[in-house]
């Protein structure tokens, strides 16, 4: 006689039955957390910048005096502009004082960079150079309209003190433009030279010793070292500086106002005096169109043929 054994049954565990493990939640990527941080300024980019052009542009295409709606007329700003001769002197002027200003302000602010960097680290230095700069351009254009004022100015009154005839250094044709860039230089090249200054402190110093052991002179260091090194961060300048000269404009406002007889008359100054002065909205808007695409070009053009994205810091 077979007895049932009292042993309770066993049951076998469920599959399922271990405890699952929680799924670890993925860690947010660099977009995601930057992408507070960027908001803001894309705002105030799209704001103030990606709207106004583009209704730039549409407006372009109109007559628009602010007083009436907008009115589609087409290319006729364009070809407006094409036949204005005021435009193209403007833009012939501008040129001027662009090729004045960038020769000049490179040179100088390439020079001052070098002494910081070869001669001195003192930061004292750099803020004395830095020192115009920090001054408003319309304060700065006013100062120098009075020190070159042709009969008060304290530049003609040293003129006139050595025996030379006063120069009317803003007020003649021949003087003003190069005057104005001048001024520009002043007020940029601390600013240029710093940036060019960052630019030689990432080159790597063993470079110069090295160099200096071979008996290398500091022309031979600077023309086969500093300047092959420097390039990338020179063209970077060299593509700022430009964009920026050619959208001179409080300069020429506190100066001279575009003259004498449009001698002084940038591009930037024509535009405003065309939209505001005359109200001729939509043309003004065709000409800073005209300007952006000039620009544009020429920044590719820097681009490609100073490399600004390629180094030889191997």
């Amino acid at each position: 006689m077979t007895v049932a054994s009292s042993s309770p049954p066993r049951h076998l565990p469920l599959a399922d039955s271990a405890p699952r493990e929680k799924k670890r939640k993925r860690p947010l990527s660099d977009g995601a957390i930057a992408a507070p941080f960027v908001a803001p300024a894309m705002l105030g980019f799209a704001v103030f910048l990606l709207w106004p052009t583009l209704r730039g542009i549409w407006l372009s295409f109109t007559r628009f005096n602010l007083l009436t709606s907008p009115e589609w007329v087409g290319l006729a700003n364009y070809r407006r502009m094409l036949a204005d001769p005021i435009f193209w002197d403007s833009l012939k002027v501008t040129v001027e004082y662009v090729v004045v200003n960038i020769g000049v302000q490179t040179v100088s602010a390439l020079a001052i960079a070098v002494l910081l960097h070869r001669l001195t680290q003192s930061s004292l230095l750099r803020g004395i150079v830095l020192t115009p700069y920090l001054m408003s351009n319309v304060v700065a254009g006013i100062v120098w309209l009075w020190m070159l004022d042709t009969q008060l100015g304290i530049g003609n009154e040293i003129i006139a003190a050595v025996g030379l005839d006063r120069i009317p250094l803003l007020a003649a044709e021949t003087w003003a433009i190069p005057t104005i860039a001048l001024i520009s230089v002043w007020w940029h090249v601390g600013h240029t030279a710093l940036l060019l200054f960052a630019g030689l402190q990432a080159i790597p110093h063993d470079m110069y010793e090295a160099a200096r052991v071979d008996g290398a002179s500091e022309w031979r260091m600077f023309t086969r070292i500093t300047m092959p090194l420097l390039r990338p961060v020179l063209a970077v300048v060299l593509i700022m500086t430009v964009i920026g000269s050619f959208q001179v404009f409080d300069t020429v406002a506190v100066t001279t106002a575009g003259g004498p007889a449009n001698a002084t008359n940038v591009l930037q100054f024509y535009i405003y005096g065309s939209a505001f002065g005359r109200f001729q909205f939509g043309y003004a808007s065709a000409m800073s169109v005209a300007l952006l695409v000039v620009l544009s070009a020429i920044t590719i053009v820097q681009y490609r043929i100073t490399r600004a994205g390629q180094t030889d810091l191997g």
